[in-house]
């Protein structure tokens, strides 16, 4: 029984003994670093466990993450002009999806108001048409009626003027039914 005793605390004291070097935190812990079953550790440093000192490493958080949401500007910066370009292929990408859709904006001409805002939520379907017509989440506080109802009829314009989108059948079977929201943002010089 001694005998047990004495290889039990052996084995305690060798675990204790290793796990007692200091701990080294990856600087730069979402890098993807190549690894082996015989690490003893995970290959993505991306989990937690009551038994490992130091702190716990988040979840990789990606741009596009589950909402799909943009903005678009009626004038964009010059940084991202190239956002603004519809593509000269099939969309294959969200980011594709985003480019198409700020290419279509075109703000209204009369009853604009400067620094005007207004968010639709809509779907697509698998053929690159709308499930149903866009809905309005928001628009900004204090804006006549007439002005809102102007911008909600350039918004539907311009989608219904790039519809249906041409999807890859990737693309396609990603978004369809998935809401989109834009926020439309007439950032232009207006005259009072």
């Amino acid at each position: 029984m001694w005998r047990g005793i004495l290889i039990l605390f052996v084995l305690a004291a060798s675990i204790v003994i290793a796990d007692a070097r200091p701990r080294q935190i990856n600087p730069i812990p979402f890098s993807h670093e190549p690894c082996s079953v015989l690490d003893g550790r995970p290959c993505t440093p991306s989990y937690c466990s009551p038994l490992e000192p130091g702190p716990c490493i988040p979840e990789i958080d990606y741009p596009t993450g589950q909402n799909l949401q943009l903005t678009i500007e009626s004038v964009p910066s010059d940084a991202d002009r190239a956002k603004y370009r519809m593509p000269d292929h099939d969309l294959d990408t969200i980011g594709d999806l985003f480019a198409a859709l700020r290419s279509c904006w075109s703000p209204p001409s009369d009853n604009a108001r400067a620094g005007m805002q207004m968010s639709v939520r809509f779907s697509f379907n698998k053929a690159g048409g709308l499930i149903g017509p866009p809905r309005l989440t928001y628009a900004t506080a204090g804006a006549p009626s007439d002005i809102r109802t102007s911008y909600l009829n350039a918004i539907n314009a311009s989608l219904n003027a790039c519809l249906p989108l041409k999807f890859t059948s990737g693309l396609a079977g990603a978004l369809a039914g998935r809401p989109i929201a834009i926020r439309y943002v007439d950032n232009r010089e207006l005259p009072n």
